[in-house]
């Protein structure tokens, strides 16, 4: 049986990861288990292991600007220092990665072979995390990149919109960006479905299909809830600055899972009542 090591398993991926592993030979690696800035423990860690998935990752964007060091470390390091291993042991690689390395400016979804061009610190880390990892072990590493992430187990903002909504009469949302909400959970069966497929590699696309505003996916929240759609108003981003640049189109294509043999992901508003109708999706 394929033996399957998870790094990064106690967040918010990780975690689904683990549960679609279930039965799968699969060992969950924290970073209590698995610093992956450190080259030398990530080879005596991951030896044995015929795939290794990174769902680990600096994630806190705005925290990234100021603290691009650290954000280097653990998005562009730690994948350089996991393709090493994997290249040691002979191992297949899935590296997780993100929408921000693009700039957000296409107006048609991105497609897989499109040309990298973040204009974050975060978007830069991410970049290079997936250059290193594709570099250093060629023909054998899957890059999986997704976008606008919600789940059970961390911070989210469906959670963050039904917070607010047992707080607010009325929320204002930005309706000037437009993306993909994907559910981990999908995500999750999603990497399954690749390893399961031999890890084919190259650049996939992880979201789910379709497209929505931020102000969509919080009335859609609400919708699934069962709490009025109309308490949300639309705004657009000057009316909420942050230290990093947000992309405005984060739409992506998924034409290599199709060429892979693999579906890809379903519509983002069945994902999102499925997470609810799972217990998934809660204000706690």
């Amino acid at each position: 049986m394929t033996r399957i090591a998870v790094v990064g398993a106690g967040g918010m991926l990780g975690t689904d990861l683990m549960r679609a592993l279930s039965d799968h030979d699969a060992t969950a690696l924290t970073r209590n288990e698995l610093d992956i800035t450190d080259a030398d423990a990530a080879v005596e860690v991951l030896s044995g292991y015929d795939v290794l998935v990174n769902a680990s990752a600096y994630t806190r964007v705005d925290d990234a600007e100021s603290d691009e060091e650290n954000a280097h470390l653990v998005n562009a390091v730690g994948p350089h220092n996991l393709a090493l291993a994997a290249a040691r042991h002979g191992s297949r690689l899935v590296q997780l990665s993100t929408d921000y390395v693009f700039d957000g400016t296409a107006t048609e979804p991105y497609p897989e072979d499109a040309p990298r061009h973040p204009v974050s610190a975060y978007g830069r880390t991410k970049a290079a995390g997936e250059l290193l990892a594709l570099e250093h072990n060629p023909g054998r590493t899957a890059i999986v990149r997704t976008a606008w992430l919600y789940g059970k187990h961390g911070s989210s903002f469906p959670r963050t919109m039904l917070k607010l909504a047992a707080d607010r009469d009325t929320l204002d949302v930005v309706n000037d960006q437009l993306g993909q909400p994907t559910w981990t959970g999908d995500l999750a069966a999603q990497i399954v479905a690749l390893i399961d497929a031999g890890t084919p590699s190259g650049i996939f696309h992880g979201t789910n299909a379709g497209r929505a505003s931020w102000f969509d996916l919080a009335q859609a929240v609400f919708v699934c809830a069962g709490l009025d759609p109309d308490r949300v108003k639309p705004t657009d981003s000057s009316a909420f600055q942050r230290p990093a640049p947000r992309p405005s189109f984060s739409v992506l294509g998924h034409r290599a899972w199709l060429d892979a043999g693999i579906e890809p992901m379903r519509d983002w508003k069945q994902a999102l009542q499925a997470a609810f109708d799972s217990g998934a999706l809660t204000a706690e």
